[in-house]
């Protein structure tokens, strides 16, 4: 593992959807972790992030990516239970596993929102097949865009993406 990336941050949930037990990055060792942060009220976020993630899904191999989401949320909080997170998985057939951030009682904003300082929804992650997180990106970038930095992650552990923290 190199010393010029940080390992990324654990995820802080409340509970998980499509996995039997709950899930940390370390779970993933070993394959380019995508981390798709999303609610499903943004408009962006389900029309692009959340169905980027399922074609990434489909096209890279369990064995070398793992496609997680994170559920978070900092507005209509009453309309974005844990139930509605599962119907809406259901009615857009979300297969990858999907975390439900965990809410501060103190704030309005999810715990994991918090300790990665996220801006807004949707904000995309890639991990390195050592957990290190190599990209924070508050939007979205072209499949294409995507698809170059996991290979770029998946063909060498040391030289592929520099860690980037971007927004619009």
């Amino acid at each position: 593992m190199s010393d010029k990336y940080k390992l990324a941050k654990p995820l802080i949930t409340s509970e998980w959807i499509n996995t039997d037990q709950p899930l940390s990055f370390e779970d993933f060792r070993g394959r380019v972790t995508l981390l798709t942060i999303f609610q499903f009220l943004c408009p962006s976020c389900m029309s692009h992030a959340v169905p980027q993630a399922k074609r990434v899904r489909e096209l890279f191999a369990e064995a070398d990516v793992a496609v997680i989401g994170l559920h978070t949320v900092f507005k209509q909080h009453d309309q974005q239970t844990p139930a509605d997170v599962k119907r809406m998985m259901r009615e857009h057939d979300i297969r990858f596993p999907v975390a439900i951030d965990k809410q501060d009682a103190g704030e309005r904003l999810g715990e994991t929102f918090q300790s990665y300082e996220l801006r807004g929804t949707p904000t995309q992650i890639l991990l390195d097949r050592d957990g290190n997180l190599r990209k924070n990106k508050f939007g979205f970038d072209s499949d294409l865009q995507v698809g170059a930095e996991i290979m770029s992650l998946l063909r060498d552990r040391e030289t592929g993406l520099k860690y980037t923290q971007t927004g619009d």
